[in-house]
């Protein structure tokens, strides 16, 4: 199993997507709440401090877990942990994903995201009705 964490990042009221880059086989141009891989022996909000950096070259302040997710793929099960993580700093650029949008929590499902994140954003779209 792959841990993964990813990001809940608010800008005033509405939250960061992210469109993958084609290739992935499990999410080619789906969107997600963006982040990755925690290395091994790495603190979960460590990991996902640097997965933005290296994603967006924005810091980001991990605050507290939300959600977690397992979700099996046809080629790997990964178990997708969500933070929420406080913008700090920097000026977001496009280096891991194709598109990235800010968008209310409510129109979450509006967009084809990738599937481990689905759960992930039902449970948000609840949490900040």
């Amino acid at each position: 199993m792959i841990k993964v964490v990813a990001a809940l990042i608010f800008n005033k009221d509405k939250i960061l997507i992210a469109k993958r880059k084609k290739g992935d086989i499990s999410a080619s141009l789906k969107w997600e709440f963006p982040g990755g891989k925690v290395e091994e022996d790495e603190d979960e909000k460590k990991a996902i401090e640097r997965e933005i950096k290296e994603e967006f070259d924005v810091t980001v302040k991990a605050k507290e877990f939300i959600v977690n997710n397992i979700y099996e793929y046809p080629n790997k099960t990964v178990d997708l942990r969500l933070y929420r993580c406080e913008y700090i700093s920097g000026e977001y650029k496009l280096i891991d994903h194709v598109e990235y949008k800010w968008i209310n929590v409510k129109n979450l499902l509006d967009y084809d995201l990738a599937d481990a994140d689905i759960i992930l954003a039902n449970y948000v779209i609840n949490l900040y009705k």
